[in-house]
């Protein structure tokens, strides 16, 4: 397989785990902008790691998963204190806060960043993307999973019903932050090198968008959404060039075609994002849809006599 397709393979699987790992807190009702400060967090537990000390990549990759949700569940005591866009105010500056710390600590490189001698193929973050979205789905299918949904319909009645609600919450922000975690060593390891400017505030912003994009009522949303989202604007690359020359063609004109600006493929892509959000503000992916698409469903037989 050449470079290029391991590189975006690499990308999308890690996308995949990123968007689970916002999922989760999203799911219960929970807007998480600080996942690039929680993917740093993982990346550089498991960078400084193998740096510093040498250790395997799966030492290094659990010590960083362990780190991020540690610090997801210590902080999310005080954030989820918050509600509606002061939660989303609250994790954005989270991040923040770990970009700055980052920068100003020598050990970590600061604006430099650190070199991580670890390094994994293309395959392992795919095997690893495979394994958390299983886990995920069968998560959503426990009675975790439902007392999630339930709490992201009405709270209130949760709370009437018994659940603890924010103890579920909480855990859902720890198991949402330690998957981001993961994402963050598995990029660690696969580029082989970190520096913080690759974890701003874009990053929290697009993979919250794989999520509420793809959709927010079954597991399958952030898969079709990470998936769809990290694939079109390669897929653009090799488009965009091939139409500027069909239109050329048809209207006449010869000569050099210069290829259309890179920014083309963005440009397109927030056109898409706002047509989705106009007309599909579900998501891609619907529980209804799902429903629709189960051609096999068990039929219940009445007993006769």
């Amino acid at each position: 397989m050449s470079g290029y397709w391991a590189g975006i393979l690499s990308i999308l699987a890690i996308n995949i785990i990123f968007a689970y790992g916002i999922f989760i807190p999203v799911a219960s009702g929970q807007l998480n902008l600080g996942g690039a400060g929680f993917q740093a967090v993982g990346a550089y537990s498991a960078g400084w790691l193998s740096a510093s000390f040498g250790l395997p990549v799966s030492v290094t990759i659990a010590f960083g998963i362990i780190v991020t949700g540690v610090i997801g569940v210590l902080i999310a005591f005080p954030i989820l204190r918050t509600k509606g866009v002061y939660l989303v105010l609250a994790t954005f500056a989270f991040a923040e806060v770990i970009a700055g710390a980052i920068l100003s600590s020598e050990p970590l490189g600061g604006a430099m960043g650190i070199s991580v001698p670890g390094y994994i193929d293309w395959y392992v973050s795919v095997i690893f993307a495979g394994l958390v979205t299983v886990f995920v789905f069968y998560l959503m299918a426990t009675r975790f999973g439902l007392t999630i949904r339930a709490i992201h319909d009405d709270e209130d009645v949760s709370d009437l019903m018994g659940v603890s609600v924010r103890n579920v919450k909480v855990a859902a922000f720890g198991i949402g932050a330690a998957l981001t975690g993961l994402s963050g060593g598995l990029y660690a390891h696969s580029f082989s090198y970190i520096e913080i400017q690759g974890f701003n505030a874009l990053v929290s912003i697009y993979v919250l968008l794989y999520v509420l994009l793809g959709g927010t009522q079954t597991a399958w949303g952030p898969l079709v959404g990470a998936t769809f989202f990290t694939l079109l604007p390669e897929a653009l690359r090799s488009v965009l060039p091939a139409t500027k020359n069909f239109l050329v063609t048809l209207f006449g004109e010869t000569g050099i075609v210069a290829p259309p600006d890179e920014s083309w493929r963005f440009v397109i892509l927030g056109a898409l994002t706002v047509l989705m959000m106009v007309f599909r503000p579900e998501g891609l992916v619907t529980r209804t849809m799902v429903e629709r698409l189960q051609f096999w469903r068990p039929v219940s037989r009445g007993v006769t006599q």
